[in-house]
């Protein structure tokens, strides 16, 4: 059994920062891709970044030099440091594990408040 424990977000002022955390616990559980997505009100989810086991990242385009995503392999935990905040960042964030199977774990999601 894999579970996913994320943590940070909240409401912030536009051109903030927030900062989410989620680490992947379960026996012997090596993570493989780790990463965020996002879903607005609304809206279908979307990849927010990602990161491989090697520290490869991709993102996406909205979120292309203010956001940076991380990891600490030794811990399971991946990180995602926003900066520059918009309105239209604001959405529920989830983290997102893959075992070495391709198997996909999701966290709970945290909302992320971006206003004035």
């Amino acid at each position: 059994q894999v579970q996913l424990v994320e943590s940070g977000g909240g409401l912030v002022q536009p051109g903030g920062s927030l900062s989410l955390s989620c680490a992947a616990a379960g026996n012997g559980f090596r993570a493989n891709r780790m990463g965020w997505y996002r879903q607005a009100p609304g809206k279908q989810r979307e990849l927010v970044a990602t990161i491989t086991r090697g520290s490869t990242t991709n993102y996406a385009d909205s979120v292309k030099g203010r956001f940076t995503t991380s990891r600490d392999n030794v811990k399971n935990t991946v990180y995602l440091q926003m900066n520059s905040l918009k309105p239209e960042d604001t959405a529920v964030y989830y983290c997102n594990v893959q075992d070495g199977e391709g198997h996909d774990y999701w966290g709970q999601g945290t909302q992320v408040t971006v206003s004035s």
